[in-house]
């Protein structure tokens, strides 16, 4: 199946969600110049191929014995030579412990694996989840729990931060997913939107790794780790994390935003900023530059 055709296929299964799920609460694009630029792609023959994968969120409401309507997020995204190759789909629910919700993503992925290829698999993913997820919230993963516990003890002993670089950071979508990924994985830090965007996130170990491997598989035009440091704590215990804490939370900061966009910011303040917090050598290995304090 050419490049063009699997666009056209991935345009009408879009357009089939949109008809299905036309609330935003139901479904919602999170990517729109992606969805464009395929868009373009499909109606000029001449396009470039896209360069970004479309992206979307479709929640899901499942009945749980001995409790409420529970509601899941599916995160969608369409690789270009999808539906010849599978989607890739996350499902997270505030209900589902990160055992539970790593083994419903495995078990969704065999199943997809093994029933479709080459065709839109979309709603029968969304279909499976609706009839599995409450088997996977009951589900008594202890053992699971424990191995993987065991798996990750000399991670859960060392304390991380993470000095993020990206060539900008304006989607909305984006800047809400790095303040409520932080928050679910329990990590402090800041994220300065704008050009460049930075971000800086710190806690356990497998948190930030979590957060960085969630994060890269968003669309950039450029994001890499510029500086990472690892602690190491005797008992790994709350009291001993806190110790090592610069920030007390994850929140967006912005330093008097100017330029033809609004979108740059004012790096002296950043400066000032980082100063306060005890990191202003990480200023230099951002910007190839010593910072100075803006009175």
């Amino acid at each position: 199946m050419a490049n063009q055709e699997a666009a056209e296929i991935q345009i009408s299964e879009l357009d089939l969600l949109s008809s299905m799920f036309p609330y935003e609460e139901e479904f919602a694009v999170t990517d729109q110049l992606a969805l464009a630029e395929l868009k373009h792609y499909v109606e000029n023959e001449s396009a470039e191929v896209p360069s970004s994968k479309v992206q979307y969120i479709l929640n899901v409401k499942t009945e749980v014995p001995n409790s409420s309507t529970v509601e899941l997020s599916m995160s969608c995204a369409l690789p270009l030579k999808y539906p010849t190759v599978l989607p890739e789909i996350t499902v997270r629910s505030s209900l589902l412990s990160r055992s539970q919700q790593i083994l419903l993503n495995s078990d969704l992925k065999t199943y997809l694996m093994q029933n479709f290829s080459g065709e839109p698999c979309i709603l029968s993913a969304r279909e499976w989840v609706k009839d599995h997820a409450a088997a996977y919230i009951d589900k008594d993963l202890s053992f699971f729990s424990m191995t993987a516990s065991d798996a990750t003890k000399s991670e859960v002993t060392t304390f991380t931060r993470l000095w993020i670089y990206s060539h900008h950071i304006y989607n909305k979508q984006k800047r809400k997913n790095i303040i409520d990924w932080a928050k679910e994985l329990s990590l402090s830090g800041f994220c300065m939107p704008g050009k460049p965007g930075v971000v800086c996130v710190e806690g356990l170990q497998s948190s930030c790794e979590e957060f960085w491997s969630r994060i890269r598989r968003l669309t950039w035009k450029r994001i890499l780790i510029r500086h990472r440091e690892d602690v190491s704590l005797e008992g790994g215990g709350h009291a001993e994390i806190q110790k090592q804490r610069k920030f007390p939370t994850l929140e967006e900061k912005c330093f008097d935003a100017h330029g033809a966009r609004g979108n740059h910011m004012d790096l002296g303040q950043l400066y000032n900023f980082l100063e306060e917090k005890g990191c202003a050598d990480i200023f230099q290995m951002y910007f190839g530059v010593e910072g100075h304090s803006r009175g």
